[in-house]
């Protein structure tokens, strides 16, 4: 799926009296992307509220995943929704991939990546286990969407990006093409 490139400031909406922030995505090849992510401890009002931030941050995007450490802060936090209709959001806080089966390549994209697809492998079926919002462990086996678009996020935790998995020579191209981009929404 082709997503439009979207560049995202720190501003804030204003939505059922409620405040959001739209906050900034990371972009490769920024060095903060490689940061390794720290375990949630705390889970509070302020931990809901950046998750709800971080939802209408992927909404506005738009995306379908995205990890903590694509908005500069470098904690185990992830968001998806894989519905059309915005109506399955799902949080994984401290997730762990307990076993691997299959693989599977396919396209992926990425929000700190825009513009930009490419084949990845990944496993196809996982079990994983995280804690939800409440600091609740939850574990289930995941396939198929769920489970690449888990696997994918996780990678940003561990300050890896799916470029990584392409050759060097793509990610000299895909650099120079995102740098040129960059360039002329500044001028």
């Amino acid at each position: 799926m082709n997503w439009p490139d979207i560049r995202l400031s720190d501003h804030y909406l204003i939505r059922d009296e409620t405040r959001m922030a739209l906050l900034t995505i990371l972009e490769y090849p920024d060095p903060r992307l490689r940061t390794k992510a720290r375990p949630v401890t705390v889970f509070d009002a302020a931990l809901r509220q950046r998750i709800e931030d971080m939802f209408e941050t992927m909404y506005a995007a738009p995306g379908i995943g995205l990890a903590a450490s694509q908005i500069d802060w470098h904690h185990q936090l992830i968001v998806m929704d894989l519905t059309e209709d915005k109506t399955g959001r799902q949080v994984f806080i401290n997730p762990e991939i307990l076993t691997k089966e299959g693989s599977a390549s396919g396209e992926e994209g990425c929000l700190s990546v825009p513009g930009i697809y490419d084949d990845v492998p990944r496993a196809e079926r996982i079990s994983a286990r995280w804690q939800d919002a409440d600091g609740q462990w939850q574990q289930q086996p995941l396939d198929g969407l769920l489970a690449v678009c888990l696997q994918h996020e996780m990678d940003h935790l561990d300050g890896k990006l799916f470029v990584d998995y392409l050759s060097e020579l793509k990610r000299q191209r895909i650099r120079k093409k995102l740098d040129k981009e960059r360039r002329s929404r500044t001028a």
